[in-house]
C-alpha cells in the first residue's frame, strides 16, 4: 500500500524526500561533531585560558628563588662591596618579580584548593623573607662569616618549605591539565564512534533511497524507449501499460497518446496526399489555359503603354506653354506693380505743388497788404509835405514815387494771384486725373495678378496632369512587367503542380511504411478506393472561355 502510494509521488517529491532525509542525517552529523568538538574546545581552553598561566607563574617563582639562592651564594663568595651589588641588584629584582606573580596568581586562582595551596606559600614568604632581609643586611655590614652562619640552619629550611609550597601549586595544575586531556580524549573518541555510526547510517539510507528511485524512473524510461523503437521501425500497433502517476507515468501516457495521434495523423496524410494528387492534376490544367489568356492581356498592355506615352508628351506639352505663360503673366504684374508706383508718387507730387502754390497765394497777400499800406502812408507823408509848403516839395516827390510803387507793387500782386489761382485749378484738375490713373492702375494690377494666378493654377493642374499621366504610364509598365512575370509564374506553377503530384504519389508510399490497426487500415483501403472513383468520374478544369484582354 505504501509502495503504491510513493509510486504516485512526483519525481521531485521522491528525490526531495530522499535528499531530505540525507540532510537531515548530515545535519545531525553536524551538529554531533560541532557538540562534541565545542566540548574539547572548552576543555583546550581552560588549560590554555587558566591552568597554564597559573603554571607559568609558580614556575616564573621557582625561577626567580633560584635567582636569589645563587645571588646569595654568589655574597659570600665575592669579596668586595663593589662585587656584590649587582648580586644585591639582582636580589632586589627577582624579589619584586616574586610580588608581581604572586599577586597574578591571586587573581588567577579560582579554586579553594589552589587559593588555599596560595595562602601556604604567601606563610613560607613570610616566613622566609625576614631571614633573606637580614642575610642581606649582614653582607652589606660585611659580616661575611655571620651571614654564611644563617644559610644552612635558618635559610636553606625555609627556602625548602617555599620550594615545597611553590611544588604543591604546581602538582595540582599539572593535575588539572592531566585531567582536561583525558577528558578531551574521552570526548574525542565517543564522538568519532558515534560520527562513524551515523555516517554509516546515511550512506546506507542514500543507497536505498538512490536504489529504489533509480528502479521506479529506469523501468518508465524502458517501456518508453521500447516504444519510440517501435514507432521509429514503422510498428504504430505498440501500447504500454501506466502504473503510476508521476512524471515517467505522465510521459508513457504522452507517448500512448502521441502513438494514437501518430495513426490517426498517419491515416490523414494518406487520405490528403491523394487529394493533393487530384487536386495537383486540375491545378495543372488549369495553369495552362491561365497561361494562354496572360499572354493575350500582356499583348493588349503594350498597345496600351504605347498609347499613354503619346498621351504624356502631349500634356508635357501643355505644361511646359503653361509654364510660360505663367512667367509672362507674372512679369507683367511687376510692369503694371512699377506703373502704379510711379503714378503714386506723381499724385504726392501733385499734392505738393498744390501745398506750395498755397502757400505762394498767402505770401502774395501779404504782398498786397503791405503796398495798400505803403500806399496810405505815401498819401499821409503827401499830406504832411503839402503841409510844409517848399519845405516838403522834396518829401512830396518822395512820397509820390513810393505811392507810386505801391501802387505797381499791388497791381503785380494782384496779376500774379490771379495766375497762381489758375494754377491751383490747373494743379486739382491733374490731381483728380492722377487718381483716377491710381484706381485705374491698380484695376489693372489685380486684374493681371488674378490672370497670374489662374495661368498659374493651370500650369500646376498641368504638371500634376503630366506627373499622373506618368505615373500611369509606369504602372501600365509595371503591370505589363507583372504579366509578364505572371506568365512566368504560370509555367513555374503548372511544373511545381506536376513536381507536387509526383511527391503526393511519393508520399503515399512512404506513409503505407507504418503499420496501423487492421480497422485504421480498412478505413483507409476504403477511402483510396473511393477517392479513384472521384478521380477517373471527375472532369477536366477548362476555364479558356472566360478570358478577357485589356486593349487600349
Amino acid at each position: 500500500m505504501l509502495n503504491k502510494y510513493i509510486r504516485n509521488w512526483k519525481i521531485g517529491h521522491k528525490l526531495g524526500l530522499g535528499f531530505a532525509f540525507v540532510i537531515l542525517l548530515m545535519l545531525a552529523l553536524t551538529v554531533t561533531g560541532y557538540t562534541q568538538l565545542g566540548r574539547v574546545n572548552q576543555g583546550v581552553n581552560l588549560v590554555v585560558k587558566e591552568v597554564y598561566p597559573k603554571t607559568a607563574t609558580v614556575n616564573r617563582i621557582k625561577s626567580d628563588l633560584d635567582h636569589i639562592a645563587r645571588s646569595m651564594r654568589n655574597l659570600l663568595l665575592l669579596s668586595t662591596l663593589d662585587e656584590r651589588k649587582p648580586e644585591q641588584a639582582a636580589i632586589d629584582k627577582s624579589g619584586k618579580q616574586i610580588e608581581l606573580d604572586l599577586a597574578q596568581f591571586g587573581k588567577l586562582a579560582s579554586s579553594a584548593e589552589e587559593k588555599k595551596l596560595l595562602k601556604a606559600v604567601l606563610a613560607a614568604k613570610q616566613r622566609y623573607q625576614p631571614v633573606l632581609d637580614k642575610f642581606l643586611k649582614l653582607v652589606v655590614e660585611n659580616e661575611v662569616e655571620q651571614a654564611k652562619d644563617l644559610v644552612l640552619p635558618e635559610i636553606a629550611p625555609l627556602q625548602d618549605q617555599y620550594f615545597a609550597a611553590l611544588d604543591q601549586l604546581v602538582t595540582l595544575q599539572t593535575s588539572q591539565m592531566e585531567r582536561s586531556g583525558s577528558d578531551a580524549a574521552s570526548i574525542s573518541g565517543a564522538a568519532q564512534v558515534l560520527m562513524i555510526i551515523l555516517l554509516a547510517f546515511a550512506g546506507l539510507v542514500a543507497v536505498l533511497i538512490a536504489i529504489l528511485t533509480t528502479r521506479a524512473i529506469t523501468a518508465s524510461l524502458k517501456a518508453a524507449i521500447l516504444l519510440a523503437e517501435s514507432v521509429a521501425g514503422g510498428d504504430l500497433r505498440a501500447d504500454i501499460e501506466v502504473r503510476s502517476n508521476d512524471e515517467t507515468g505522465q510521459l508513457l501516457t504522452s507517448l500512448n497518446q502521441m502513438s494514437q495521434s501518430l495513426i490517426n495523423t498517419v491515416g490523414q496524410v494518406r487520405k490528403s496526399s491523394e487529394n493533393i494528387g487530384l487536386a495537383s492534376r486540375e491545378i495543372a490544367n488549369g495553369n495552362l489555359d491561365l497561361s494562354n489568356r496572360t499572354e493575350q492581356q500582356a499583348s493588349g498592355l503594350e498597345e496600351t503603354a504605347a498609347s499613354m506615352e503619346q498621351l504624356t508628351a502631349t500634356v508635357g506639352q501643355n505644361a511646359e506653354n503653361a509654364a510660360q505663360a505663367h512667367d509672362l503673366a507674372g512679369k507683367a504684374y511687376q510692369h503694371a506693380g512699377k506703373g502704379g508706383k510711379v503714378i503714386d508718387q506723381v499724385e504726392l507730387t501733385m499734392g505738393a505743388i498744390k501745398a506750395s502754390s498755397n502757400k505762394i497765394v498767402d505770401i502774395i497777400g501779404v504782398i498786397d497788404g503791405i503796398a495798400f499800406q505803403t500806399n496810405i502812408l505815401a498819401l499821409n507823408a503827401a499830406v504832411e509835405a503839402a503841409r510844409a509848403g517848399e519845405n516838403g516839395r522834396g518829401f512830396a516827390v518822395v512820397a509820390a514815387e513810393v505811392r507810386n510803387l505801391s501802387q505797381r507793387s499791388a497791381s503785380a500782386a494782384k496779376e500774379i494771384k490771379a495766375l497762381i489761382a489758375d494754377s491751383v485749378g490747373q494743379v486739382d484738375a491733374g490731381g483728380k486725373l492722377v487718381n483716377e490713373a491710381s484706381l485705374t492702375m491698380r484695376d489693372i494690377v489685380s486684374s493681371v495678378q488674378h490672370v497670374a494666378e489662374i495661368i498659374s493654377e493651370i500650369s500646376a493642374a498641368s504638371r500634376e496632369q503630366n506627373t499622373g499621366i506618368v505615373q500611369v504610364n509606369q504602372a501600365i509598365s509595371m503591370m505589363d512587367q507583372m504579366t509578364q512575370q505572371n506568365a512566368a509564374l504560370v509555367e513555374q506553377a503548372a511544373a511545381a503542380a506536376r513536381s507536387m503530384q509526383d511527391e503526393a504519389e511519393l508520399l503515399v508510399e512512404t506513409v503505407a511504411v507504418f503499420k496501423l490497426e487492421k480497422a485504421m487500415q480498412a478505413a483507409q483501403a476504403k477511402t483510396q478506393t473511393q477517392l479513384q472513383g472521384q478521380v477517373q468520374a471527375r472532369p477536366a478544369l477548362s476555364i479558356s472561355g472566360n478570358s478577357k484582354v485589356l486593349r487600349g
